[in-house]
Protein backbone atom coordinates (compact mmCIF):
# COMPACT_ATOMS: atom_id res chain seq x y z
CA UNK A 1 0.00 0.00 0.00
CA UNK A 2 1.36 3.41 -0.94
CA UNK A 3 2.13 5.75 1.94
CA UNK A 4 0.57 9.19 1.89
CA UNK A 5 1.49 12.39 3.73
CA UNK A 6 5.24 11.90 3.34
CA UNK A 7 7.56 14.16 1.32
CA UNK A 8 10.02 12.24 -0.90
CA UNK A 9 13.68 13.09 -0.26
CA UNK A 10 16.60 12.80 -2.65
CA UNK A 11 20.16 12.54 -1.29
CA UNK A 12 22.96 14.27 -3.19
CA UNK A 13 26.58 13.53 -2.27
CA UNK A 14 28.96 15.95 -3.98
CA UNK A 15 32.50 17.25 -3.64
CA UNK A 16 31.61 20.79 -4.70
CA UNK A 17 30.61 23.20 -1.96
CA UNK A 18 27.06 24.44 -2.53
CA UNK A 19 26.34 22.03 -5.40
CA UNK A 20 22.59 21.60 -5.65
CA UNK A 21 19.96 20.00 -7.85
CA UNK A 22 19.06 22.22 -10.78
CA UNK A 23 15.64 23.56 -11.66
CA UNK A 24 13.33 20.83 -12.85
CA UNK A 25 15.15 18.05 -10.99
CA UNK A 26 12.69 18.08 -8.10
CA UNK A 27 9.07 17.08 -8.29
CA UNK A 28 6.42 19.11 -6.55
CA UNK A 29 6.83 18.82 -2.80
CA UNK A 30 10.07 16.85 -3.15
CA UNK A 31 13.12 17.78 -1.01
CA UNK A 32 16.80 17.24 -1.70
CA UNK A 33 19.66 17.01 0.82
CA UNK A 34 23.09 17.97 -0.48
CA UNK A 35 26.07 16.79 1.60
CA UNK A 36 29.78 17.31 1.04
CA UNK A 37 32.89 17.50 3.20
CA UNK A 38 32.22 21.03 4.41
CA UNK A 39 28.51 21.68 3.97
CA UNK A 40 25.02 20.30 4.33
CA UNK A 41 21.89 21.88 2.90
CA UNK A 42 18.21 21.13 2.38
CA UNK A 43 16.75 22.21 -0.98
CA UNK A 44 13.25 22.56 -2.36
CA UNK A 45 11.96 23.81 -5.71
CA UNK A 46 9.52 26.69 -5.57
CA UNK A 47 6.48 27.25 -7.77
CA UNK A 48 8.60 29.12 -10.30
CA UNK A 49 10.93 26.16 -10.75
CA UNK A 50 13.79 27.78 -8.82
CA UNK A 51 15.72 25.57 -6.37
CA UNK A 52 16.23 27.28 -3.00
CA UNK A 53 18.01 26.41 0.20
CA UNK A 54 15.37 26.12 2.88
CA UNK A 55 17.34 24.86 5.86
CA UNK A 56 17.66 27.09 8.91
CA UNK A 57 20.30 26.89 11.65
CA UNK A 58 19.40 24.01 13.99
CA UNK A 59 20.86 24.86 17.40
CA UNK A 60 23.83 22.72 18.29
CA UNK A 61 23.93 20.81 14.97
CA UNK A 62 27.24 19.14 14.37
CA UNK A 63 28.36 17.79 11.02
CA UNK A 64 31.30 15.35 10.63
CA UNK A 65 34.11 16.77 8.55
CA UNK A 66 36.62 15.02 6.33
CA UNK A 67 38.97 14.19 9.21
CA UNK A 68 36.18 12.61 11.23
CA UNK A 69 35.87 15.40 13.79
CA UNK A 70 32.73 17.46 14.26
CA UNK A 71 32.31 21.02 13.03
CA UNK A 72 29.96 23.19 15.07
CA UNK A 73 27.29 25.20 13.24
CA UNK A 74 27.95 28.82 14.14
CA UNK A 75 25.83 30.89 11.74
CA UNK A 76 23.72 31.02 8.61
CA UNK A 77 23.72 33.59 5.88
CA UNK A 78 20.63 35.22 4.40
CA UNK A 79 20.14 32.29 2.03
CA UNK A 80 20.07 29.79 4.86
CA UNK A 81 23.62 28.57 4.27
CA UNK A 82 25.27 26.95 7.25
CA UNK A 83 28.68 28.07 8.49
CA UNK A 84 30.86 25.63 10.40
CA UNK A 85 33.60 26.46 12.85
CA UNK A 86 37.01 24.88 12.47
CA UNK A 87 36.84 21.61 14.37
CA UNK A 88 38.89 21.53 17.55
CA UNK A 89 41.78 19.12 17.41
CA UNK A 90 41.31 15.99 19.45
CA UNK A 91 43.49 15.25 22.45
CA UNK A 92 46.53 13.21 21.49
CA UNK A 93 47.74 10.85 24.19
CA UNK A 94 51.27 10.95 22.77
CA UNK A 95 51.58 14.75 22.45
CA UNK A 96 52.03 17.47 25.05
CA UNK A 97 48.68 18.88 26.20
CA UNK A 98 47.88 21.85 28.41
CA UNK A 99 44.65 22.48 30.32
CA UNK A 100 44.02 25.80 32.04
CA UNK A 101 40.75 24.94 33.77
CA UNK A 102 40.02 22.46 36.54
CA UNK A 103 40.04 18.84 35.39
CA UNK A 104 38.16 16.32 37.54
CA UNK A 105 38.83 12.59 37.49
CA UNK A 106 36.39 10.42 39.40
CA UNK A 107 37.17 6.84 40.25
CA UNK A 108 34.88 4.23 41.78
CA UNK A 109 34.80 2.33 45.06
CA UNK A 110 37.14 -0.20 43.44
CA UNK A 111 39.15 2.02 41.07
CA UNK A 112 41.54 4.88 41.76
CA UNK A 113 40.77 8.05 39.82
CA UNK A 114 44.35 8.66 38.77
CA UNK A 115 47.64 6.78 38.54
CA UNK A 116 50.83 8.78 37.93
CA UNK A 117 54.03 7.08 36.86
CA UNK A 118 55.85 10.37 37.28
CA UNK A 119 54.82 13.99 37.76
CA UNK A 120 56.61 17.30 38.16
CA UNK A 121 55.49 19.93 40.67
CA UNK A 122 56.13 23.62 40.10
CA UNK A 123 58.76 25.13 42.42
CA UNK A 124 59.31 28.89 42.66
CA UNK A 125 62.93 29.69 43.48
CA UNK A 126 63.40 33.24 44.74
CA UNK A 127 66.40 35.13 46.12
CA UNK A 128 64.23 36.43 48.94
CA UNK A 129 64.70 36.45 52.72
CA UNK A 130 61.85 35.17 54.89
CA UNK A 131 60.45 37.99 57.03
CA UNK A 132 57.12 39.67 57.80
CA UNK A 133 53.98 38.21 56.18
CA UNK A 134 54.62 35.93 53.23
CA UNK A 135 51.69 35.41 50.86
CA UNK A 136 51.80 31.86 49.58
CA UNK A 137 49.65 31.55 46.43
CA UNK A 138 48.86 27.87 46.03
CA UNK A 139 47.77 28.29 42.40
CA UNK A 140 51.28 29.45 41.49
CA UNK A 141 53.45 26.70 42.95
CA UNK A 142 53.60 23.59 45.12
CA UNK A 143 57.06 24.45 46.45
CA UNK A 144 58.32 27.92 47.38
CA UNK A 145 62.09 28.16 47.95
CA UNK A 146 63.65 31.29 49.46
CA UNK A 147 67.41 31.18 48.85
CA UNK A 148 68.42 34.26 50.91
CA UNK A 149 68.93 33.93 54.66
CA UNK A 150 65.83 34.56 56.76
CA UNK A 151 66.03 37.93 58.52
CA UNK A 152 63.18 37.69 61.04
CA UNK A 153 60.40 35.41 62.22
CA UNK A 154 57.58 35.31 59.68
CA UNK A 155 53.88 34.70 59.16
CA UNK A 156 52.84 32.53 56.21
CA UNK A 157 49.49 33.42 54.64
CA UNK A 158 47.93 30.83 52.33
CA UNK A 159 45.58 31.95 49.57
CA UNK A 160 44.68 30.81 46.07
CA UNK A 161 46.04 34.00 44.49
CA UNK A 162 46.03 37.74 45.04
CA UNK A 163 42.49 37.90 43.63
CA UNK A 164 41.02 34.60 44.83
CA UNK A 165 40.72 33.28 48.37
CA UNK A 166 41.62 29.73 49.29
CA UNK A 167 38.12 29.46 50.73
CA UNK A 168 36.79 30.03 47.20
CA UNK A 169 39.25 27.71 45.48
CA UNK A 170 38.76 24.76 47.85
CA UNK A 171 35.50 22.97 48.54
CA UNK A 172 34.72 21.62 51.98
CA UNK A 173 36.37 18.23 52.26
CA UNK A 174 39.21 19.11 49.92
CA UNK A 175 42.85 19.58 50.90
CA UNK A 176 46.11 20.79 49.43
CA UNK A 177 49.73 20.13 50.44
CA UNK A 178 52.54 22.63 49.88
CA UNK A 179 56.14 23.17 50.97
CA UNK A 180 58.08 26.28 51.98
CA UNK A 181 61.88 26.00 51.97
CA UNK A 182 63.64 28.67 54.02
CA UNK A 183 67.39 29.26 53.89
CA UNK A 184 68.92 30.00 57.32
CA UNK A 185 72.14 31.81 58.15
CA UNK A 186 74.10 31.77 61.38
CA UNK A 187 71.15 33.46 63.11
CA UNK A 188 68.02 31.43 62.44
CA UNK A 189 64.35 32.37 62.51
CA UNK A 190 61.07 30.47 62.29
CA UNK A 191 57.45 30.49 61.16
CA UNK A 192 55.54 31.80 64.16
CA UNK A 193 52.02 32.18 62.68
CA UNK A 194 49.90 30.50 60.00
CA UNK A 195 47.06 32.32 58.25
CA UNK A 196 44.56 31.43 55.55
CA UNK A 197 43.15 34.28 53.48
CA UNK A 198 44.75 36.89 55.72
CA UNK A 199 43.48 35.70 59.09
CA UNK A 200 44.08 33.12 61.81
CA UNK A 201 40.35 33.10 62.57
CA UNK A 202 38.90 29.72 61.64
CA UNK A 203 42.39 28.27 61.22
CA UNK A 204 43.50 25.47 63.53
CA UNK A 205 47.21 24.67 63.15
CA UNK A 206 48.72 21.50 64.56
CA UNK A 207 52.51 21.02 64.45
CA UNK A 208 54.34 17.72 64.31
CA UNK A 209 56.06 17.47 67.70
CA UNK A 210 54.84 20.94 68.74
CA UNK A 211 55.07 24.43 67.26
CA UNK A 212 58.62 25.65 66.51
CA UNK A 213 60.18 28.16 68.88
CA UNK A 214 63.43 28.62 66.96
CA UNK A 215 64.92 28.08 63.55
CA UNK A 216 67.83 25.85 62.62
CA UNK A 217 71.02 27.75 61.78
CA UNK A 218 73.13 27.30 58.66
CA UNK A 219 70.90 25.11 56.53
CA UNK A 220 67.49 24.91 54.94
CA UNK A 221 64.36 24.50 57.00
CA UNK A 222 61.70 22.64 55.05
CA UNK A 223 58.15 23.50 56.15
CA UNK A 224 55.31 21.31 54.93
CA UNK A 225 51.66 22.21 55.30
CA UNK A 226 48.61 20.01 54.74
CA UNK A 227 45.67 22.41 54.54
CA UNK A 228 42.22 20.84 54.91
CA UNK A 229 39.03 22.80 54.42
CA UNK A 230 36.58 21.50 57.03
CA UNK A 231 33.85 24.10 56.51
CA UNK A 232 33.20 27.57 55.13
CA UNK A 233 36.30 29.68 55.95
CA UNK A 234 37.35 26.94 58.37
CA UNK A 235 40.64 25.09 57.99
CA UNK A 236 42.82 22.59 59.79
CA UNK A 237 46.52 22.91 58.97
CA UNK A 238 48.90 20.04 59.79
CA UNK A 239 52.43 21.48 59.74
CA UNK A 240 55.94 20.16 60.19
CA UNK A 241 59.49 21.46 59.86
CA UNK A 242 62.64 19.50 59.01
CA UNK A 243 66.21 20.76 58.95
CA UNK A 244 68.50 20.03 56.02
CA UNK A 245 72.24 20.66 56.42
CA UNK A 246 75.29 20.13 54.26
Amino acid sequence: MAQTGFTPIQLYRTTTLGAAPTAGNLAAGELAININDADMALYAENASGVVKRVINNPAGLKYPTADGTAGQVVATDGAGNLAFSTPAAGVSLSADNTWTGTQSFTGTTSKLAEVLTNAAEVATVSATAATGTINYDVTTQSVLYYTSNASANWTVNFRASSGTSLNTALATGQSITVAFLVTQGSTAYYNNAVQVDGTTSGVTTRWLGGAPTAGNASGIDSYRYLIIKTGSATFTVLASVTQFKA
